[in-house]
């Protein structure tokens, strides 16, 4: 037998492993569940099953039934630490850069504000007044309200909040509370939020929020730019693009929920 055939059939045997795991996982938890969401044979069920539970990651419950094992806790909990969510979302927000030419954020809510993690600069002549380690009030950004599409509860008090503390009003405001909240219930929907000159004076905004596992809104990602470049036509063609880049980050974090909205 030569190297590239063990290597193969080192290959299919990780392979096999692997949808076993995911058959337990998914509630196949006998051998012959097993067998028949796999499709493998009996006994090669039975020798994966073996092997799996002398490396801890599957283990028998007290009705003999299969379930995860410990090993495959550890490795999660090592993955999570492991994952960087500016490493992770690096790529796509490079492409998203190449496919609009503007400016792309991360940025995550800390101690009730939007912190930006990473900026992307376009290749427009736009300066955005922003960088790395910046804060900005949440409710002024579209950024900060992706950040908030799923705080129904905080909307108001937020924007309440952020008005009283904040020096600087917002160029174009909202006429109340109220309207705010009008405001991201329609954002909320489409899975997308706008920033329409709040922030700073000519500048629009596009952002979608990043999930985690868990379908929790960890960041967000935006596209930003003057509103020469971003009209409301231009504002709706990008949506869709912000929501998949959004997703795709999502996705690698383990959420497998798709797009979190329309991207309109």
């Amino acid at each position: 037998m030569n190297e590239g055939t063990t290597n193969v059939r080192g290959a299919q045997t990780l392979i096999n492993g692997i949808a076993v795991l995911k058959a337990v996982a998914a509630g196949a938890r006998t051998l012959r569940a097993l067998t028949e969401a796999t499709g493998l044979s009996r006994s090669t069920t039975h020798r994966l099953i073996q092997a799996l539970r002398g490396e801890r990651m599957l283990r028998d419950n007290v009705d003999g039934s299969l379930a995860l094992g410990p090993a495959l806790i550890e490795l999660g909990f090592q993955a999570r630490e492991d994952t960087s969510i500016s490493a992770v979302a690096r790529p796509y927000l490079l492409d998203l850069s190449d496919a609009t030419r503007d400016t792309i954020h991360l940025a995550v809510e800390d101690d009730g504000e939007t912190l930006y993690l990473d900026k992307i600069n376009g290749t427009r002549s736009v300066e955005i007044r922003s960088w790395p380690g910046c804060r900005m009030p949440l409710t002024y950004t579209g950024i900060g309200k992706a950040l908030l599409l799923d705080k129904r509860d905080r909307w108001e008090k937020q924007y309440i909040a952020d008005r009283k503390r904040m020096e600087r009003q917002p160029e174009h405001n909202y006429s109340g509370a109220k309207a705010f909240a009008n405001a991201m219930a329609r954002y909320a929907k489409r899975g997308v939020a706008y920033d329409l000159e709040e922030n700073e004076p000519g500048v629009r905004c596009v952002a979608a929020p990043v999930r985690d596992e868990s379908g929790k809104i960890v960041c967000a990602i935006s596209v930003s730019s003057f509103k020469t470049f971003m009209p409301f036509e231009r504002m709706r063609e990008v949506g869709p693009l912000v929501a998949d880049a959004a997703a795709s980050i999502s996705a690698e974090l383990g959420w497998a929920g798709g797009s979190s909205g329309k991207g309109a």
